[in-house]
């Protein structure tokens, strides 16, 4: 299931610490809003097999909350207790089995939690009744939209259990099986809220100056890199641009992102955006590979390795953004979604010695069959 190291530059094996993966396709975290009581169940083992099977070379799972309260909806998952372990480990297994590297995403809803599911309408959920809302917790008093609640401001005592949670979060991780760690900077949720001025107008310690709002973060990384496997990559998702005045630019992430190696993080996953908008791309008209000048800035400058992502959809651009070392890794979403086979489309497009041989036996041996008689 691996392709020569001197085809493709998408297709070459990529090392951070102690993992390799065996090509620079990675699936982006999908919230799917569909655990119970923060379990996976068999949607999410459903949903992860076509992944595992489609020759990408790691999968980082859905924004996972790392208390009952961090979460964005009632259907998000979780990792605060040890049932969600055993869920998860099924999951892991089966990528592991396929020899895909296999990620978690640990987060916290902050203000931008206890929300109704995307298609149910993404608003404030009701004070009562089956789905009710629950109090939450962001850096300062400001609702994320117009006409949400406003959060309750964290309080020093509250912070300090939220740097807990998130390092209890990641040693379940390593006992699930995951490979990796990523810790969800991005998209307007809590670790994000604390870093940007528009959403933290804290006074104390943790708001501020650059400095000081970054405070909160460094700390999560500190103490998920303390509880982790030394040879254990750890990721950090960063809204490298907030995409308003007054927001978070790219000189900050760039402060953020040489902060964070110096504390052991070792890649930075470049999106953007989050804090004024939705993430979602749907109501946007956007370029292909919007946001790869993004993941370009912070590996030249921070020097951090880097991933990018959003609307990656080409292998020829996918393959493009590795070679001339704009980012060391691509990440796919919907893409993958609409097309599972996309990694083997792209060894076929890209002229891959072997491309049948980025998927598991089963399926190479009779696409091998079928390309020969095709006369390839």
């Amino acid at each position: 299931m691996t392709v020569p190291a001197g085809g493709p530059t998408l297709f070459r094996p990529f090392t951070l610490r102690g993992t390799t993966l065996r090509n620079r396709i990675v699936v982006s975290p999908m919230c799917q809003y569909l655990a119970e009581a923060g379990m996976p169940g068999a949607w999410h083992l459903a949903h992860h097999a076509r992944f595992a099977l489609s020759g990408v070379g790691a999968a980082i799972v859905e924004a996972t909350a790392v208390t009952r309260d961090g979460r964005i909806t009632h259907g998000c998952t979780g990792l605060w207790n040890e049932a969600q372990v055993t869920a998860w480990a099924e999951v892991t297994r089966l990528y592991r089995g396929q020899g895909v590297v296999t990620g978690i995403q640990l987060n916290h809803a902050g203000a931008k939690g206890a929300t109704a599911r995307p298609w149910e309408g993404a608003g404030p959920l009701p004070e009562h009744g089956a789905e009710a809302a629950w109090e939450c917790i962001g850096p300062s008093d400001v609702p994320m939209r117009p006409g949400w609640r406003a959060p309750r401001p964290a309080t020093p005592f509250e912070i300090e259990a939220l740097v807990v949670a998130f390092g209890e979060a990641a040693t379940r991780a390593v006992r699930a099986g995951f490979d990796v760690i990523e810790l969800h900077g991005a998209h307007g949720y809590l670790l994000h809220e604390f870093l940007s001025p528009v959403t933290n107008r804290r006074a104390d310690e943790y708001g501020g100056d650059l400095a000081r709002r970054m405070r909160l973060p460094l700390r999560v990384a500190e103490a998920v890199r303390a509880v982790i496997p030394p040879a254990m990559p750890l990721l950090w998702r960063a809204s490298v641009l907030d995409n308003m005045e007054g927001g978070i630019t790219l000189e900050d992430s760039i402060a953020l992102a040489r902060e964070l190696k110096a504390r052991g993080v070792d890649l930075m996953d470049c999106s953007s955006g989050g804090i004024n908008a939705a993430v979602s791309l749907s109501q946007q008209p956007l370029e292909h590979g919007f946001q790869v000048p993004l993941a370009e800035a912070i590996r030249r400058d921070a020097d951090l390795p880097s991933m990018a992502v959003g609307l990656i959809t080409d292998p020829v651009q996918a393959n493009a953004i590795v070679e001339e070392g704009r980012a060391d890794l691509v990440a796919l979403a919907r893409e993958l979604i609409a097309d599972p086979a996309w990694a083997y489309r792209a060894a076929v497009t890209l002229g891959a010695a072997d491309p049948e041989g980025v998927l598991p036996m089963p399926y190479a041996f009779y696409l091998r069959r079928r390309a020969a008689a095709q006369g390839r």
